[in-house]
């Protein structure tokens, strides 16, 4: 893999860190700026929202320009943000640096995923996109910790301050390894016309650019495609309707001490790690092994975590296990979104990483309600399951659909290995 996806995996750690960081610094945020609990917490709803509706419009603005310079934009907008985020003593200014900071980070991570994929060769988008996800379950499992840990130590502002220092990097490496003739709509070293299209200014490049926005829309219209997005968003659902309530599972159903929340955390974040890894793998030769046996052994996962949540050593192994089944699975799906996108190759991962924050976002939604309904801290591990199932009963329907197609004399369209 080319070290400039390294970097970009370090600028997206940085982004995945500000993103969960906040779980463990809205309480000093809201003594010092001197706001109750709840309003500290739509600092994190804001950033959620501002991930769904960014990676499109975002990425839709980066067709005008070449990857490099999209790339270099959205990562200065998201790097100033937090420095003015660090500095203000207005609530109303944080909010609005945590709403451009995940416009920032959508359309850095929606650009990131095409450049990705066009600087490796076409059967070697899978551990591509590994590289670049691995920043954000690196993040679970070192920076989230380290965050809280600066917190703690200097006040919560010294987190923004490190977050923005570790983005640095990746200017130099989209500088000098990221091609300025390479056009964000196109693949790997863009021949005459898309250096031509990324050259285009005023006028003549916004036209160039809405062109190329109105094409990849069209592609990204075909229902394979919507049913592959489908399923990120729900398998993510899973993972996040949990993940976001493992504290209190911990210390409420599991009876563990307060102290043990970070190691579980930190559990999570190491079987993603080691997910998206194997994923990396795997998922391009070969993805149907991974997503249909990894889904089913992720649904059983979550069945029948409720039954033995009692049970320390059971709960430590499953965080671990379904950890890695869950990103495994989750950036399996990316890579078959860029794979089937590939007439649509930046939106395609803008759209991407919008479902993506779709489930991030209804997930842990659902998985409250449940609580408030009073159905207890095991209700989200049912809601997870019951996500994934709806992911199966998805694809189930799609294949159904396309046999159905398939015996009319219709079109029926790829595989998912195809």
């Amino acid at each position: 893999m080319p070290l400039a996806l390294y970097m970009l995996g370090l600028a997206v750690f940085a982004q995945g860190t500000s993103e969960f960081m906040l779980s463990g610094l809205v309480p000093d945020i809201a003594a010092d700026l001197q706001v109750s609990l709840p309003v500290a917490g739509t600092l994190t709803s804001v950033f959620a929202l501002g991930m769904v509706v960014g990676a499109p419009l975002t990425a839709v603005v980066g067709l005008r320009w070449c990857r490099r310079r999209a790339l270099l934009s959205f990562l200065a907008a998201f790097v100033l943000a937090h420095v003015v985020g660090a500095i203000t003593t207005s609530f109303g200014v944080l909010l609005a640096t945590r709403a451009v900071g995940a416009l920032a980070n959508a359309g850095f991570l929606a650009v990131g995923l095409a450049t990705a994929a066009g600087m490796v060769e076409a059967n070697a988008k899978g551990r591509a996109t590994s590289v670049l996800l691995g920043g954000v379950t690196l993040a679970c499992v070192a920076g989230v910790p380290a965050g809280a840990l600066l917190g703690q130590l200097l006040g919560w502002r010294s987190a923004f301050w490190a977050v923005a220092l570790v983005s640095v990097p990746a200017f130099h490496a989209i500088l000098r390894w990221v091609p300025a003739t390479t056009s964000a709509a196109t693949g790997r070293g863009a021949g005459p016309s898309g250096a031509g299209a990324s050259g285009a200014s005023g006028a003549s490049g916004a036209r160039a650019g809405d062109f190329r926005a109105r094409r990849e829309l069209r592609a990204l219209r075909r229902p394979r495609l919507l049913v592959l997005l489908a399923l990120g968003a729900l398998v993510n659902g899973a993972t996040f309707c949990t993940f976001t309530y493992l504290a209190p599972l911990v210390t409420g159903p599991a009876g563990l001490a307060e102290a043990w929340v970070p190691v579980v955390l930190a559990l999570f974040g190491i079987g993603s790690f080691a997910g998206v890894t194997i994923a990396g793998r795997l998922s391009d030769a070969r993805p149907m092994r991974l997503l249909v046996p990894g889904g089913l052994a992720l649904l059983v996962g979550w069945l029948l975590f409720p039954a033995v949540v009692d049970h320390a050593i059971a709960v430590f192994a499953l965080v671990l296990v379904q950890g890695a089944l869950s990103f495994a699975v989750g950036s399996t799906l990316i890579a078959r979104v860029l794979y089937e996108a590939v007439e649509a190759p930046s939106l395609g991962g803008a759209f991407a990483t919008a479902a993506f924050n779709v489930g991030a976002a209804v997930g842990p939604s659902l998985g409250g309600a449940a609580i408030g309904a009073g159905l207890g801290h095991r209700a989200p591990l049912s809601v997870s399951a019951l996500l994934v199932a709806a992911a199966f009963g998805t694809a189930g329907l799609a294949l159904a659909v396309r046999r159905v197609r398939a015996r009319r004399g219709e079109p029926a369209g790829r595989t998912l290995t195809s």
